[in-house]
């Protein structure tokens, strides 16, 4: 039957939801604090107390001295009794005796009662805080306990989250009792327990709940390339299929639609748009502007201006495209990582005019679309008289601003690899090194260092290098003249850059190894072939016969030899027969080790000929093996030879 005690002691671990050693260890400590304030004890001095776990008895002890005659009871016993704990115990040894005062029970309940209820909070928020640290990053069902302006509170079980108001969806009512699901954001310590702080509107809620609706994702039959999301608005998910056959947007949306409304009613009716993702920018750019009918995608990757995109679309599509307020633009710039320009089909087509009549670059592109520019100015003074243009008139703009723009692009293309060649010229003719050195270690007047340190220059390659390519850029800095230019030039000139450091060994060839490999091998083989060759025979006569091929079915008995000479022979053949053991082992750890150095493939092959198996199990010495480069599988392969019953060495097999 259960003590009271071993009853409350449940009740507590049960309700807190703590191991019984933290409980343990909390009642203990309590017990010491306890004792040291019921005594006044030292805290130099060690105490320990030990609680029976059935029955609740505490037995406390404490270091004291041992002596001859006890002066103050509270650090000394005296030795006789510390020899009852301590059998070795000598005079002025620190012996833990048993100290539990007579009422210890009554005043220890009383003393420890807050401590304890301390230590048991604590540890309850230290298992609270592990358990949702762990929970970081997934999603939570939660019930709403309150509501206020500034945030909601929302249960967990056991401890509470902080859903802020800027972590909410816009427009979104919560009322107490409601079953919400959340996304854990942060979980951190704090004096009054862990912090959970929660969000609604987090990307990855969206991809969590994507995990938890659609069984091809978690089976990784579908990827999710990428989310981006204004919460209460729009989201748009690229998803790839990573298995031919599979149809990743489909997937996601499931039958009819089921799978993506489940999803969408938990976001409070956001409206989600799921695309496939295409390693062609200017495709997958066209498909993250959907809804919206797209008639050309063009790109631009300029190291001043980042990775551009010019979009045309028709345009009844135009406000489609940009979305109420621009979410639409503004998501699929997110998702693609591309500046997205959306323009109307006529606006396109205006600009591919203007640039043709004022850019002399593009004099002969004019000259060949000289009809088709007639043909667009029709068109576009039809519009401008509110005139009605055919489908066929829209064709003829697509197709003449498609043709401009490949050809600006085209030119713009030259033009940036143009730049990098002049670049890459300006870089060689300068130390590399150039670039480590900080500016303010070259030897500059401190106005001219001022100037370009505002400017963002730094490092003296930096200078060298816009120098090379522009100087004007430099000597437009306001407060450098060409005075301050013949300053920089020289010092950044005569300044003694540190040598570029040696480019690494190169390592060792194919061929190195090879012969390396090869060497070792014929070593080997080398001590293995007297054992192989020679036979231990006594000097005695032998027929013929006694030396038949392994096929043979029954070998020739030997005639009588003299027992002296097979008295001699038995030994040496012993000998020799334990030395061809010891060869043949180190032949099989020299291939191991070069199995393990080259790479090799450490799988042996058995013969198919069933006729020889016997032979193989009963003579292995007369096996011999080459380790050579094979350039087709590019590494080394051990091949293995074996002498056939008519005394021929058949051809080198891979093993």
């Amino acid at each position: 039957m259960k003590t009271e005690f071993a009853l409350a002691f449940n009740e507590i671990t049960e309700r807190f939801g703590l191991p019984r050693d933290t409980v343990m260890e909390a009642l203990e400590a309590a017990m010491v604090s306890a004792y040291r304030r019921s005594v006044n004890a030292s805290s130099a001095q060690e105490v320990e107390v030990r609680i029976e776990s059935e029955s609740g008895e505490v037995r406390v002890f404490v270091e004291k001295e041992a002596v001859e005659s006890v002066e103050n009871e509270q650090t000394e016993v005296e030795l006789s009794v510390a020899r009852q704990y301590d059998e070795d115990a000598q005079d002025g040894d620190m012996v833990m005796v048993e100290s539990t005062p007579e009422d210890f029970g009554r005043v220890a309940a009383q003393t420890a009662k807050q401590v304890i209820l301390q230590r048991l909070r604590e540890a309850e928020r230290e298992v609270q805080y592990d358990e949702f640290a762990e929970r970081e990053g997934d999603l939570v069902h939660g019930t709403v306990h309150s509501v206020t302006p500034s945030a909601v509170t929302v249960g967990l079980g056991r401890a509470e989250a902080i859903l802020p108001r800027n972590q909410q969806i816009p427009g979104e009512l919560f009322r107490v009792r409601d079953r919400i699901r959340t996304y854990v954001l942060e979980v951190r310590k704090s004096p009054r327990g862990p912090v959970i702080v929660v969000s609604r509107t987090h990307p990855h809620m969206l991809r969590r709940l994507l995990e938890m609706e659609v069984p091809e994702i978690n089976q990784g039959l579908v990827e999710i390339k990428g989310i981006a999301r204004e919460a209460g608005k729009r989201a748009k998910v690229a998803v790839a299929a990573l298995r031919d056959g599979v149809d990743p947007v489909g997937a996601c949306v499931g039958l009819r639609g089921v799978r993506i409304q489940s999803i969408v009613r938990d976001l409070n009716d956001e409206k989600i748009d799921v695309i496939e993702w295409n390693p062609d920018p200017a495709t997958f750019i066209a498909k993250a502007l959907s809804p919206a009918r797209v008639s050309g995608v063009y790109l631009e990757d300029s190291p001043e201006r980042g990775k551009t995109a010019m979009v045309v679309v028709p345009e009844d599509q135009l406000s489609l495209a940009i979305g109420r307020a621009g979410v639409n633009a503004r998501l699929g710039a997110r998702l693609t990582g591309w500046r997205i320009d959306i323009k109307s089909l006529p606006e396109a087509a205006q600009e591919s005019l203007n640039r043709l009549a004022s850019d002399e670059t593009f004099a002969e592109l004019a000259e060949r679309e000289a009809e088709a520019v007639a043909q667009v100015e029709g068109i576009l003074a039809k519009k401008e008289e509110g005139r009605p243009i055919t489908p066929e008139e829209y064709q003829v703009m697509t197709s003449f601003v498609d043709r401009v723009q490949t050809e600006v692009e085209a030119w713009m293309d030259e033009k940036r690899a143009a730049r990098r060649e002049r670049l890459e010229e300006v870089r060689a003719s300068f130390p590399s090194t150039a670039f480590d050195v900080q500016l303010e270690d070259v030897g500059l007047s401190t106005r001219v260092f001022n100037i370009l340190d505002e400017a963002g220059y730094n490092k003296a390659g930096q200078v060298l290098q816009q120098m090379g390519v522009d100087e004007d850029a430099i000597l437009g800095l306001d407060g450098l003249g060409p005075k301050s230019m013949e300053e920089i030039r020289e010092v950044l000139n005569n300044y003694d850059y540190p040598e570029p450091e040696p480019a690494p060994e190169p390592e060792v060839v194919e061929a190195e190894v090879i012969e390396e490999a090869e060497a070792v091998v014929e070593e080997a083989e080398a001590a293995a072939e007297p054992a192989e060759i020679e036979q231990p025979v006594a000097e005695a006569e032998a027929p013929a016969e006694a030396v038949e091929e392994v096929g043979e079915e029954e070998p020739a008995a030997p005639e009588p030899v003299d027992q002296a000479a097979e008295a001699v022979a038995e030994p040496a053949a012993a000998e020799e027969a334990e030395a061809a053991e010891d060869i043949e082992d180190e032949i099989e750890e020299t291939f191991e080790e070069l199995f393990e150095k080259f790479g090799g493939k450490k799988e042996f092959v058995p013969a198919d000929d069933e006729l020889f198996e016997d032979e193989k199990k009963k003579d292995k010495k007369k096996k011999s093996r080459v380790v050579e480069y094979d350039p087709e599988l590019d590494e080394m392969v051990v091949k293995r030879r074996r002498k056939r019953e008519y005394d021929e060495w058949e051809d080198f097999e891979d093993i």
